[in-house]
């Protein structure tokens, strides 16, 4: 169960082991919107190599691979294989009763099809096949209109909650405030 496996979302979408072959997709889709990017990546540094701050995450990704801590997945279109985004559970986490915590990124010409909450649903129905409850938190800018609203249904799918005081995350040496909201998965009866 430690291992990331491929994913079958539906019909028209894919979730396999990120690896460093989605470097160049990545990079790519960077660029073709850097305030999302850097949305979704906050630690990303522009003013750096972004390409080779891309290959590092990879890189981490994969050492980490068996071990439990981290399953990022690239999202694929089925039929083209072609790129449309990153999502992953990670281990920074900002609650004590979280397991991972969730993130996700959308190429631009891909949003606004559900394709994040579509991947979280094949995601949390693997972690659903746990023996333990496993708790999947969701860390939301206050102005990111369209993260709380994917956030939100994904809460509503899935029983979660946003709890109500803001928690701070530290980015660049600034606390920033963020909504934090907690998913609990039990095993399937």
């Amino acid at each position: 169960m430690h291992t990331t496996p491929e994913l079958v979302v539906d019909d028209e979408l894919v979730l396999q082991p990120a690896e460093k072959a989605v470097l160049n997709p990545m990079l790519e889709a960077y660029h073709e919107d850097v305030p999302a990017a850097q949305t979704a990546l906050p630690w990303l540094d522009p003013h750096d190599d972004v390409r080779r701050q891309l290959r590092d995450m990879l890189y981490d990704i994969q050492a980490q691979a068996g071990t439990d801590r981290l399953h990022f997945w690239s999202i694929h279109r089925r039929d083209t294989r072609e790129f449309v985004g990153l999502v992953g559970l990670g281990d920074e986490l900002q609650s004590l009763h979280s397991d991972f915590n969730l993130g996700y990124w959308v190429r631009r010409h891909f949003r606004q099809q559900r394709i994040a909450t579509r991947c979280v649903d094949a995601i949390f129905e693997w972690l659903e096949q746990r023996t333990t409850t496993t708790t999947v938190e969701i860390a939301v800018h206050p102005h990111n209109t369209a993260g709380l609203a994917t956030a939100s249904a994904i809460c509503q799918r899935w029983n979660g909650e946003r709890l109500e005081e803001f928690i701070g995350i530290e980015f660049n040496e600034r606390t920033v405030p963020h909504h934090l909201h907690l998913v609990d998965l039990r095993p399937e009866a």
